[in-house]
C-alpha cells in the first residue's frame, strides 16, 4: 500500500496532481468527495470536478464519514479530495476536535488497510496570518493537526505551489 499526501495552497494545481498520480496505478480509482454544494458556486465548482475526471472513475460523495467509503470502495486506487472540506464539514457539523481527530485516525487506518494506493488532497491553510477570530484560528489548527497526522502516516508527502510539485 502507498499512501499519498498532497497539500498546497487554493489553485496550486493540487486535484489535477492528485488525479494524475492515483491514474498512473493503472487500475480503478474511486474517488471520494468530500465537497458539499451549499451555494450555486460551490455547484458549479463541483460539477466541473466531476466533467474532469476521468469517465470510468466512480466517485463517492462523502462529506462526514470518508473512512466507510474507503473501506467499502472496490480494489484499486482511492483519490480523497479534500481533508479541509472535510474539517469544515465535520465543524459544520459540531464535532468536538478530539471527534475529528479520532476520525482523522480511523480515516488512516481505513487507507492503510487497502492494497491499493490511496491520495489525500489537502490545503495548506498554515502559511498566512494568525487569523482574526477563534472560529478562524481553531480550523486552522484542527486541520494543521489532522494534515501532520497524514503526512506522518504517508509514504509520499507533496507540496503544490504554483503548480509545480514539490516532494517532501
Amino acid at each position: 500500500m502507498t499512501l499519498v499526501f498532497v497539500t498546497g495552497g487554493a489553485r496550486s494545481g493540487k486535484s489535477r496532481f492528485a488525479e494524475n498520480r492515483a491514474a498512473q496505478t493503472g487500475g480503478p480509482v474511486t474517488y471520494v468527495a468530500t465537497a458539499q454544494a451549499f451555494d450555486d458556486e460551490m455547484r458549479d465548482r463541483i460539477g466541473r470536478h466531476r466533467a474532469d475526471r476521468p469517465g470510468d472513475w466512480e466517485t463517492v460523495e462523502e462529506p462526514l464519514h470518508p473512512a466507510d467509503a474507503v473501506r467499502s470502495a472496490p480494489p484499486g486506487a482511492v483519490l480523497l479530495d479534500c481533508l479541509s472540506l472535510w474539517v469544515s464539514n465535520l465543524m459544520l457539523a459540531d464535532w468536538p476536535d478530539e471527534a475529528v481527530l479520532r476520525a482523522a485516525d480511523d480515516l488512516l487506518l481505513a487507507c492503510a488497510a487497502r492494497r491499493a494506493p490511496a491520495v489525500l488532497v489537502t490545503n495548506e491553510v498554515g502559511f498566512g496570518i494568525v487569523p482574526d477570530n477563534a472560529l478562524a484560528r481553531r480550523y486552522r489548527d484542527l486541520l494543521g493537526w489532522v494534515n501532520q497526522r497524514a503526512a506522518a502516516a504517508s509514504d509520499e508527502a507533496w507540496l503544490l505551489v504554483s503548480g509545480r510539485p514539490l516532494r517532501l
